[in-house]
């Protein structure tokens, strides 16, 4: 996973399948990316594996945020992470939460090795204690002198709202933080009713100290202002698609058609929910959510879908971007 290289001091460096795994990118998406565009200078072990430091780690989960927002990974590759930082609007703000970092007790054992790999002062953190798992938190130190408690849980649900109400108490910090990736609505109710800042886990870990600074000011957005990425208009038509499908006839693979059935097939969904959202009040931010879930996977099979046409010299839209 890590490779440590003493020159002068130990430095930590990570391989590709880790550097992905903390950036929150799939190994292959990685490896496409640095065959194509040249990401990073990443070093070389001595067995001619691929090696990435910290401050590569950073900026590979800045172009993962970006890209889940719409952007062309092409466009993004060139950017400095300073300039990254701008695109997201976080520069000025982590600038100004890192003079005063905040003080957190951290749940969760992915977290942790984050924060710890990047280096919890680069992000205005200031780490007093972490434990893997929130049945552990209660014996997190209550005089470490923490602001914000930390918890981190992938798929959260209404088991966790009393272990994570009684953790605060226990550790008497001024404000909760809840990161999650799937959870139902009602959990999320439950926890802001708790008076926690809920939100889903996120990207770039100058965020979290954003969000950290929001719980302690008492600031309690909605989710999606903080974590859910806009979706772009469609780049494929679906006689884009046909005339892709038909160029792929011409190849061995089959990968051209498939791909193209699941983009109309998505969008179609896409459209649909987008039309039951506007006529049922009742379900409507149940099919707005199913919308923007939706959008969001047909952005993600778009850029397969530039990937594989560039790969096997296919037609793209002749206004693409």
């Amino acid at each position: 996973m890590m490779e440590a290289s003493n020159k002068g001091q130990e430095r930590i460096m990570y391989r590709t399948g880790a550097a992905a795994r903390l950036a929150g990118l799939p190994v292959e998406t990685l490896r496409v990316w640095e065959r194509r565009y040249s990401l990073s200078d990443a070093q070389r072990s001595e067995r001619g594996q691929r090696l990435y430091s910290a401050e590569q780690v950073a900026r590979l989960g800045l172009l993962k945020q970006l890209v889940d927002q719409g952007h062309s990974i092409g466009v993004l590759a060139g950017l400095s992470r300073e300039q990254l930082q701008s695109m997201l609007g976080l520069d000025g703000q982590a600038r100004a939460v890192a003079e005063a970092p905040v003080r957190v007790l951290l749940v969760g054992a992915v977290l942790s090795r984050r924060i710890a790999a990047m280096g919890q002062g680069a992000f205005g953190l200031d780490v007093r204690g972490h434990c893997d798992a929130l049945e552990q938190a209660v014996r997190l130190p209550s005089d470490a002198g923490a602001d914000v408690l930390v918890v981190e849980m992938s798929e959260l649900d209404e088991t966790a709202v009393a272990p994570i109400v009684a953790a605060r108490q226990v550790t008497g910090v001024a404000a909760t933080v809840v990161l999650y990736r799937f959870s139902p609505s009602a959990t999320i109710r439950a926890l802001r009713a708790q008076g926690c800042l809920v939100a889903r886990i996120p990207a770039d870990l100058a965020e979290l100290a954003l969000l950290c600074q929001s719980a302690l000011d008492g600031h309690r957005p909605p989710l999606q202002a903080i974590a859910v990425p806009t979706v772009m208009a469609p780049r494929f038509g679906e006689e884009d698609l046909a005339r892709i499908t038909a160029a792929g006839t011409q190849v061995t693979c089959e990968c051209p058609r498939h791909l193209s059935e699941l983009l109309l097939m998505v969008g179609s969904f896409e459209r649909y929910s987008q039309q039951c959202a506007s006529r049922n009040p009742e379900d409507a931010a149940l099919h707005a959510q199913l919308a923007l879930a939706s959008g969001r996977a047909r952005m993600m099979l778009e850029d397969a879908m530039e990937q594989l046409a560039l790969a096997d010299n296919l037609p793209l839209p002749a206004d693409w971007r």
